[in-house]
């Protein structure tokens, strides 16, 4: 179990980010795949997950894995514009090359506030397009994670419910704290939580949005420790780098009262599941 070396440092072993952005990307970023690969290995840390918005990163994090011995680098696709969106070609390219998780449109998603021309995963009749049930099913078949992305509260519900029908094991809802992107209601994520969905609780939302770590902890209690994962969702330039920022996380959730051992399930073992490494 990861443990604190005193009141300023966590013991970042075993830890898993699932939610890293790295260089090179269109935006500034504060390290590249390899530094951040580097970073992650140097901290004992289990494994990291790279993000972009606009590519998909399995081949990049092959090349990281093979250049940093010592820790797991694994890559994704999110289904933005920029691969086509609800692509499964490009779902079907991402898992061949080993990507462990997809995400459904992140920035070029219609989502909560409606943005126009922005994709939706819903038809005009308000049920879901046939081709997210073709990614889903890619998905299932790969035992990958399913990301929501920046869907809105009504397509969340709906996806996540098609995915167990379905089968899938590991739908991950993305960002459920930040009000901003998501904001699902607590009764909402216990309802998905009984469903077999996910929650990744993300630091930046404390940087960038109006959540604080004891929001963020509230959530946890409410829904559950077993569901949860906690990802830094970093890497941004004006920003703490990845590591550093998991350290910090972890130091303040556990002074609002995430126990050692709750920590570790949703930093560690919990992720670890998700990813294949437990």
């Amino acid at each position: 179990m990861p443990s604190t070396r005193g009141s300023a440092e966590v013991d970042l072993s075993g830890f898993v980010d699932l939610h890293v952005h790295a260089g090179p990307d269109v935006r500034p970023r504060k390290l590249d795949d390899l530094e951040v690969a580097r970073q992650a290995a140097e901290a004992g840390m289990a494994g990291c997950l790279l993000k972009s918005h606009v590519t998909i990163t399995a081949d990049r994090a092959a090349i990281a894995q093979k250049v940093v011995p010592g820790v797991r680098v694994f890559g994704a696709v999110a289904l933005n514009r920029e691969v086509g969106g609800l692509n499964p070609a490009a779902v079907e390219v991402a898992l061949k090359l080993g990507a462990v998780e997809v995400w459904l449109p992140t920035f070029s998603a219609r989502g909560k506030a409606g943005q126009p021309g922005g994709i939706t995963v819903m038809d005009e009749s308000g049920g879901l397009l046939p081709v997210v049930r073709e990614i889903l099913a890619l998905v299932r078949d790969a035992d990958a994670i399913l990301g929501t992305g920046h869907l809105s509260l009504s397509e969340i519900s709906l996806v996540v419910r098609l995915a167990k029908e379905m089968g899938l094991r590991k739908v991950l809802v993305t960002h459920p704290e930040n009000e901003n992107i998501v904001g699902m209601p607590i009764e909402m994520q216990r309802d998905l939580a009984e469903l077999g969905a996910w929650f990744e609780r993300c630091y930046v939302s404390t940087l960038e949005a109006n959540v604080t770590v004891e929001d963020i902890v509230g959530q946890i209690r409410a829904v559950g420790p077993r569901s949860t994962v906690v990802s830094t969702d970093l890497g941004q330039a004006e920003n703490p780098a990845p590591v550093e920022g998991l350290r910090a996380y972890a130091r303040a959730l556990l002074a609002a009262g995430l126990t050692p051992e709750e920590l570790c399930r949703v930093a560690a073992e919990n992720p670890a599941r998700l990813v294949g490494l437990a």
